[in-house]
């Protein structure tokens, strides 16, 4: 029997305790968990991100979660390895939930055996040559007319652009910065971006706020298109496509940042075509 959609990530969380998905997540380890404090400055431009990851391996997989600054303690990775990933999927700590629920659902659903999904190879190459390599690959996932009001929920310079390049207008939301690249203000409350956008691109670290759940809501109530780029949880969100996510741009660890070689994204599309076809 088919296993119904997720509603929420608590709903998906649930369903993966009982089994629904897979192997049983008590006989499940988390093998290693590591902590990352990492940061990033393009060169001749004054906006640093800052961005922290919650890390944990199982078996073959790795699940991960960027999360705030001050959101857990660096010591979280000396306590959590040899858990059992049922007792991590009911961790009190959101980002430890939802790092072992990506953890487990890319070891049943691993991305190159996922018939929507199209793997593409970052380049080798510069921090800047692969990033602008991804932020092309999210682009080319967006379906956007002119005049169309795009929120871009979690602010990613070169996907403002990307937006602007098609004709869109760009909504910015972060809790982080206070105004894009190009001087555009970015508010910090999702609802009003929510309120007027007929596309919305969020980050997966909508996961680890607790925002994503408001989010497929509303994509859903409004018919509103929804494309997630997953770092944090690039296991999970392909879960709901076509239940309120409309694309993914998924980017399990190591993440681009972490490597100058080749590494994998997945892309996939709610359209009902198989994307190696497609490709």
């Amino acid at each position: 029997m088919r296993t119904p959609a997720p509603t929420t990530v608590a709903d998906l969380t649930e369903a993966v305790l009982r089994g629904a998905h897979g192997p049983d997540p008590a006989a499940l380890h988390a093998v290693g968990a590591f902590w990352v404090r990492q940061s990033t400055q393009f060169p001749g431009t004054d906006t640093k991100y800052r961005n922290y990851y919650l890390v944990l391996r199982a078996e073959s997989a790795f699940g991960g979660c960027c999360l705030e600054r001050d959101q857990l303690d660096s010591a979280i990775a000396e306590e959590l390895s040899g858990r059992s990933l049922a007792e991590l999927l009911r961790d009190p700590r959101t980002p430890v939930r939802i790092a072992a629920l990506d953890a487990y659902l890319a070891l049943a659903y691993p991305h190159r055996e996922q018939a929507q999904a199209r793997a593409q190879l970052l380049p080798h190459g510069t921090p800047l040559e692969r990033a602008k390599a991804r932020d092309a690959a999210i682009a080319g996932l967006l379906d956007i007319r002119p005049g169309m009001r795009v929120g871009l929920i979690g602010v990613v310079n070169p996907l403002v652009e990307a937006i602007r390049a098609r004709g869109g207008v760009c909504l910015p939301c972060d809790f982080n910065l206070k105004h894009t690249a190009d001087g555009t203000e970015v508010v910090a409350d999702m609802e009003l971006v929510l309120a007027q956008a007929d596309m919305v691109i969020a980050t997966g670290m909508t996961l680890s706020n607790g925002s994503f759940d408001r989010i497929v809501e509303v994509a859903r109530e409004r018919g509103t298109g929804l494309v997630v780029y997953a770092q944090t949880g690039s296991a999970i969100v392909p879960r709901f496509l076509g239940h309120g996510v409309s694309a993914v741009s998924a980017e399990p660890f190591p993440f681009s940042q972490f490597s100058a070689d080749p590494t994998p994204i997945h892309l996939y599309r709610a359209d009902g075509l198989d994307a190696r076809e497609a490709a």
